[in-house]
């Protein structure tokens, strides 16, 4: 329910929004879910076999999205890990959400980065704890404009890769996913009720690995766009 500012004992927040692509609007962003180990070759890479693997999810806080083209270099960290993914993005939701109805409540799609404290993260694991130090920090998903699918459709195949200071980083297709954005959706509204302005960063392929100050990251994701971020 909407309310004027004078009701709240403090100003409230700016609500976090990522712009639309070709147009002067915004989309409202309410929750930012993340799907671990969803590429083979990543999850192996991490030291897990991916064929005994359930869903499983973590989440980034809303204002962690950024589309300023800069990364500032986080605080409490030595190892900060580069993790490009597709973004999709909800204007519906609900619970218990067939497959085969899921794309019905995508709005759109952008290419972004899942930056993560890897040895904060690996701490984390180490002694049983959550991951948000590790993940959810200021400005850790940095991503473009939002595309349409009403513009672009649903991709489902094409080449995803991240370059860092020209070098090819990680590289793979959308088709290998292994769980691809229906099941996603789907299997997420059976443990939550999403709602209109949720994000999901559908995983990374392999390749993951540390950035530096003054870096130049590049992105792309075949028939979606592309992404430029400066390390700062």
């Amino acid at each position: 329910m909407d309310r004027p500012a004078s009701d709240y004992v403090i100003e409230p927040t700016p609500i976090p929004a990522i712009p639309v692509a070709g147009s002067d609007q915004f989309f409202p962003v309410h929750r930012v879910y993340c799907v671990g180990r969803n590429y083979a070759a990543h999850s192996v890479e991490m030291g897990h076999d991916p064929n005994k693997e359930s869903p499983f999810f973590f989440q980034k806080n809303p204002d962690n999205l950024d589309t300023s083209g800069q990364f500032p270099y986080p605080p409490a960290s030595n190892d900060v890990h580069h993790e490009i993914e597709m973004v999709v993005a909800l204007k519906s939701g609900g619970r218990d959400i067939p497959v085969e109805k899921a794309l019905d409540c995508v709005y759109g799609y952008g290419v972004g980065l899942d930056m993560t404290r890897r040895d904060l993260q690996g701490k984390a694991k180490d002694m049983g704890r959550p991951w948000e130090v590790g993940k959810a920090f200021e400005a850790s998903g940095p991503c473009t404009p939002l595309v349409p699918a009403g513009t672009i459709g649903h991709p489902t195949q094409g080449v995803i890769w991240l370059d860092v200071n020209g070098e090819r980083r990680q590289t793979g297709d959308l088709n290998q996913m292994i769980w691809k954005v229906p099941e996603m959706i789907s299997y997420l509204s059976g443990l939550f009720t999403l709602r209109p302005g949720d994000i999901i960063l559908s995983g990374t392929p392999a390749g993951v690995g540390a950035v530096n100050r003054g870096d130049v990251l590049n992105g792309h994701i075949d028939g979606v766009g592309d992404l430029e971020v400066r390390v700062v």
